[in-house]
């Protein structure tokens, strides 16, 4: 269902985040997040005060990529910024090393926080992790179920990560039936 119709307005500012991931011929994959902010209107920046930062030039230009192995161990990291508001800002991209070695997992977020927030790191470059982790799990997905051979017998590993795949719900009722918790279902009825 699409948004409502809006009020009538103009358009001053876009953000675009882009992922991708690729498969490497040495097994590995690369996974990519871009992030651009571009306005409508000329902006002035202190860093840049000989002249305004044209309409539909980027104000932030910025990207990271990780390497990655099937079971999400980081294996290369690099940031690049192009477009910044400042001249210092591409000064912290190296930081970003820092994610090789790490695991995207449980508690990746929160480590990722850890190490980059505040003046350990870019907001936008930080903001940008999500997306690439999720966009590794997405990316990956075939292989990692070729890989594993998945049987019947094997636990969904996103049950009960989302509405969908309640364990007491429909869908898991219906595809993976040895998991499904129709208890869990009654028991919530009864707490509310």
């Amino acid at each position: 269902m699409p948004l409502p119709q809006p009020a009538e307005r103009k358009k001053i500012h876009t953000r675009t985040v882009t992922c991708q991931g690729f498969e490497r011929t040495d097994g590995l994959w690369d996974i990519e997040g871009h992030l651009t902010d571009i306005k409508t209107i000329p902006i002035m920046l202190r860093d840049r005060s000989d002249c305004p930062v044209e309409p539909g030039e980027p104000i932030h230009d910025m990207s990271i990529r990780i390497t990655i192995d099937l079971d999400f161990n980081i294996i290369d990291a690099v940031a690049s910024m192009e477009h910044t508001p400042f001249a210092i800002c591409p000064s912290i991209a190296e930081a970003y090393k820092q994610l090789i070695g790490l695991r995207i997992a449980s508690g990746f977020t929160k480590r990722c926080k850890e190490l980059f927030s505040g003046t350990n790191g870019c907001t936008h470059l930080l903001e940008l992790l999500g997306p690439v982790a999720t966009t590794a799990f997405q990316a990956t997905h075939q292989a990692r179920e070729d890989r594993d051979q998945n049987s019947e017998e094997d636990r969904p590993h996103t049950l009960n990560t989302c509405h969908t795949f309640d364990s007491s719900g429909d869908v898991v009722k219906k595809y993976w039936p040895q998991f499904y918790e129709p208890d869990k279902l009654i028991a919530s009825k009864e707490i509310s």
